[in-house]
């Protein structure tokens, strides 16, 4: 093997910031989800006290997490740390929203606990609220750490920046979707294969408003894409499935595919 060859991985390697292993993070993840929902714990809690101390054992490993990248943060790990753990009750009540509009939208749905526990469009979008908040406090790398691995296991694809309303209901999920700048109102309802993406990947419009806006109590049904950053669907819009969609529809419109 070339000397010199080894002396460049090594100095790329020794000049290059240290980042959390992604099993770290996504462990961290899945006893998080346990303690904010029991249909997902691994265990029971004999009693509060047991429960506190499962949940200082959590926090104390997002805080170890935070520490790994504690050069490439806005704030301190325990500042971070502190700001994550206040807006958990609102994510939990978010959650416990978007559960609530599955089940009432699926008339498969036996019960709450079936849907938190068994349907990955409630994973997914358990897992973009709280990488959302990452995102809110500046935090690098964690949040598509957690968006890939719930990518991974529904074939969901929801950006960790993008914006999505209360309410939210994903059904079935595979193959969708959801660009970093997308905005979704509250109580709309997605089915399987919907892609809402950008017109264009140049990268000098990075920064600006590249995927669609969706405004509240919108349904779009399977397979259809709707692309740009100008595009806005209107109040109560119903998206039929397969469809293309690159300009504006009007509130109330119904859209479908014609072959």
């Amino acid at each position: 093997m070339d000397q010199q060859f080894l002396h460049q991985l090594f100095q790329l390697h020794a000049s290059t910031s240290r980042v959390p292993s992604s099993e770290a993070v996504c462990t961290w993840l899945d006893n998080l989800l346990g303690l904010l929902f029991p249909e997902l714990a691994k265990q029971r809690f004999p009693s509060q006290r047991t429960f506190e101390h499962e949940f200082s054992i959590v926090r104390h490993r997002l805080f170890a997490i935070l520490e790994v990248l504690e050069e490439d943060l806005t704030a301190s790990p325990t500042e971070i740390e502190e700001s994550f753990m206040e807006v958990l009750p609102h994510v939990h009540r978010l959650l416990e929203a978007d559960a609530q509009a599955i089940f009432a939208g699926d008339p498969a749905a036996n019960s709450l606990r079936e849907v938190i526990r068994t349907y990955p469009g409630f994973y997914a979008i358990a897992v973009y609220r709280l990488a959302h908040e990452f995102c809110q406090l500046g935090v690098p790398l964690i949040p598509r750490i957690l968006s890939e691995h719930a990518h991974t296991l529904t074939g969901v694809d929801i950006h960790p920046s993008a914006k999505i309303g209360e309410r939210f209901c994903i059904d079935h999920g595979t193959g969708i979707v959801i660009g970093e700048t997308v905005d979704i109102g509250r109580d709309v309802k997605i089915y399987q294969g919907v892609t809402l993406g950008a017109l264009s990947v140049k990268k000098d419009l990075a920064m600006t408003k590249r995927h669609p806006t969706i405004g509240d109590n919108v349904v779009i049904y399977a397979g259809a894409t709707i692309l740009g950053g100008d595009t806005v669907i209107g109040e109560g819009a119903v998206i039929g499935g397969n469809t293309w969609i690159v300009k504006s529809v009007d509130p109330g419109s119904r859209v479908y595919y014609r072959g």
